[in-house]
């Protein structure tokens, strides 16, 4: 469990200096803009390696047993997820509804893989996504980061489907081998 803690630690450590925007102008008017992100990306990276490893060591500990009808919801509900990721990156008419499909997806990951699992390491795991998740929305609002105003054509939201259901396709065929239980309608 110490791999899966330290890489919490490192990752959300180095995520949380970017949130803290006066520290992150410190940081960067001490080392620089380049050797800063270069820095920030490294040990993202190396939290990022250690949850890896970390979740693979974990030692099983349930805390609960996940309702039955918790993997069915995850199984139902990920495309939504994947669709939101998707759109991070499809200039879609998403975001018109929200500046945060990534980390509305990574919330909504987290809450349907807390619900369908009851383990420690899964716990720590999703609750601290689930977290960030909604404290970085909560952050770059403040900011003044704004849903777009511009219309876009449909196309790209439908683009946007077509990459998220695929991404589903694929998480949902392999999810097994790469991450271990894998997903059931019950």
């Amino acid at each position: 469990m110490i791999w899966l803690v330290t890489g919490l630690i490192l990752f959300f450590g180095v995520h949380l200096v970017t949130a803290a925007r006066s520290a992150r102008a410190s940081l960067v008017a001490r080392i620089g803009e380049g050797p800063y992100k270069g820095l920030y990306s490294l040990v993202s990276l190396a939290g990022f390696a250690l949850i890896v490893i970390g979740m693979g060591k974990a030692e099983p500990v349930q805390l609960w047993t996940p309702p039955d009808w918790g993997r069915t919801l995850a199984v139902w509900a990920m495309p939504l997820a994947l669709i939101l990721l998707a759109a991070s990156f499809v200039p879609g008419n998403l975001r018109r509804i929200t500046a945060h499909p990534m980390l509305w997806s990574i919330a909504l990951w987290a809450l349907l893989h807390l619900i369908a699992n009851g383990d420690l390491a899964g716990l720590l795991l999703f609750a601290c996504f689930g977290a960030y998740a909604l404290f970085a929305m909560h952050s770059q609002t403040a900011r003044g980061v704004r849903p777009a105003d511009r219309k876009r054509p449909y196309a790209y939201d439908a683009a946007t489907a077509v990459a998220g259901l695929l991404l589903y396709w694929a998480f949902f065929t392999w999810h097994g081998t790469l991450f271990g239980p894998g997903p059931s309608a019950g």
